[in-house]
């Protein structure tokens, strides 16, 4: 009981993932889409780094103050994928349709199972995968271009200077 009561009031910033270095879990689930469009099935073979995995929500205000930013980085050449944690699909898809859409590929994760096997605290979290599926680092919390800079890039695996002329060429 007291593990219980001590944990809930941790920091979730601070908590150990066990998921860092090691490989993604399995997994397979359906790709978001518009109602009516064919579902495809992804797995954690397409998810493919460096990149990271944003894992995110309609419900979730902290989710819409981060996507803004989230949109920048992907325009600037970060490859990004989504998980739609605990979410009504329909919603998640009008979500990214109004906002824009960051990610190479987003996957429902309606029941939260995916979320459970990466060791999800609370959305948003961020994971950084290197280019051989391995996570280096999982991030707590709103992803902001000030963070992204001060902290988070030296996790991404790849060459930020290359990502920067790309986003300088626009």
């Amino acid at each position: 009981m007291i593990f219980l009561f001590t944990g809930l009031g941790n920091d979730p910033t601070k908590l150990e993932a066990q998921i860092i270095g090691n490989r993604l879990p399995a997994f397979s689930a359906d790709q978001l889409k518009a109602p009516g469009e064919v579902k495809t099935i992804i797995t954690d073979s397409d998810f493919k780094g460096p990149a990271l995995i944003n894992v995110w929500a309609t419900w979730c205000p902290t989710c819409k103050a981060e996507h803004e930013a989230l949109n920048e980085l992907s325009n600037r050449g970060v490859k990004i994928y989504g998980i739609d944690y605990q979410d009504d699909p329909v919603k998640a898809d009008k979500w990214l349709h109004d906002l824009g859409n960051p990610y190479l590929l987003t996957i429902e994760d309606r029941k939260g199972r995916i979320g459970f096997d990466f060791g999800v605290y609370a959305a948003p979290e961020t994971y950084f995968i290197d280019a051989d599926g391995i996570v280096t680092y999982r991030h707590t919390g709103e992803v902001s271009l000030e963070n992204w800079e001060s902290t988070l890039k030296a996790y991404y695996g790849k060459s930020w200077a290359e990502i920067q002329a790309k986003g300088a060429e626009k």
